[in-house]
């Protein structure tokens, strides 16, 4: 069997007629980011005229079988899920050895991107928006562990944001599924920074949903404090794994965020996984958290409640530094 018949399997003509089926529909535009073996543009359908991501997978280069079921497995979580906070699969097709992946495209670029620029413009993100943006992560993940997916490279890289401000967790290279017998896994993959201490110890142990929740849990601290918890200069991985074993982060600061947000840190950057809440209680704090801000900006303009899409809010605020221990 051939690798591209191991990935997508026989290629029939009806997918091949259709309008996302074949590169020669699709005018790419411009080039967004690259992986390892990937690359991501974004497209336009020259049917439909609709703006997409496109990610070509060098196929040619994947000498091994995980490589290969990796892709497989991505393709296939991607078609399981569907809600507004996950980046919508569209389609797939292999040409000239390549894996092409149709996906929505979130034109505004991703958290990555967003919390650089508040760092390189001396701002900071308002509790306000941090909680809008939150929210929307986890209600996205809730989707996924719904479904017994857990994501497992949860990092500011692969959350993405629409034009409208709408928030997208996407890239699910490295997402699991667990079936009714599975109750933990054991592959070391992510990226470090936002690896559960369970995930980055030497000698690797078990892990579950749970692990998603640490992850959760330094994404909230980094759009507060600009920058990872466990951020060192120089770090590699024996250093930053003993660091996140002895829980080395500056708190921060009472002054600034609310004792919920840095409670819900707290909860959520626990050693023990089973101590940490689960998506359900995060996301429903998340919420509630959004909407006490929305209220008390609402009482303070004397205006009526926006609806959840309004962007009127203001992001920026001046920066405190988060103070190193």
């Amino acid at each position: 069997m051939s690798i591209q018949q191991n990935v997508i399997g026989p290629v029939s003509a009806h997918s091949i007629s259709t309008s996302y089926g074949a590169l020669k529909n699709f005018e790419v535009i411009k080039y967004l980011g690259k992986g390892h073996f990937s690359t991501v543009f974004s497209a336009r359908n020259r049917f439909t005229n609709s703006y997409v991501a496109l990610k070509k997978v060098e196929l040619s280069q994947m000498a091994d079988a995980k490589a290969i079921e990796d892709c497989k497995r991505e393709i296939s979580l991607l078609q399981q899920l569907n809600h507004p906070n996950v980046i919508k699969y569209i389609s797939h097709f292999v040409e000239d050895n390549d894996l092409y992946i149709v996906l929505e495209l979130a034109s505004a670029g991703d958290l990555a991107q967003m919390i650089k620029h508040f760092v390189k413009t001396n701002k900071r993100m308002t509790e306000k928006t941090i909680w809008k943006f939150f929210r929307q992560i986890c209600s996205g993940l809730e989707h996924m562990h719904s479904k017994r997916i857990m994501h497992r490279d949860i990092k500011p890289a692969n959350i993405f944001i629409s034009a409208e401000g709408a928030v997208r967790l996407g890239d699910l290279g490295l997402g699991r599924f667990f079936g009714s017998k599975t109750t933990s896994v054991y592959s070391m993959v992510g990226t470090p920074y936002y690896m559960s201490p369970e995930r980055i110890q030497e000698h690797i142990i078990g892990y579950d949903f749970r692990s998603d929740i640490w992850s959760l849990g330094c994404i909230l601290y980094e759009m507060a404090a600009l920058r990872s918890p466990f951020f060192g200069e120089n770090l590699n991985l024996v250093s930053l794994r003993a660091k996140i074993l002895v829980l080395d982060y500056a708190p921060l600061p009472a002054s600034i965020f609310s004792h919920e947000l840095r409670h819900l840190v707290a909860r959520c950057l626990v050693l023990d996984p089973e101590q940490r809440p689960d998506i359900t209680e995060v996301n429903h704090i998340a919420q509630m958290m959004y909407a006490r801000f929305v209220e008390q900006a609402n009482m303070a303009n004397n205006t009526p409640t926006p609806t959840p899409s309004s962007r009127d809010d203001s992001a920026c605020g001046s920066v405190t530094p988060v103070n190193n221990r």
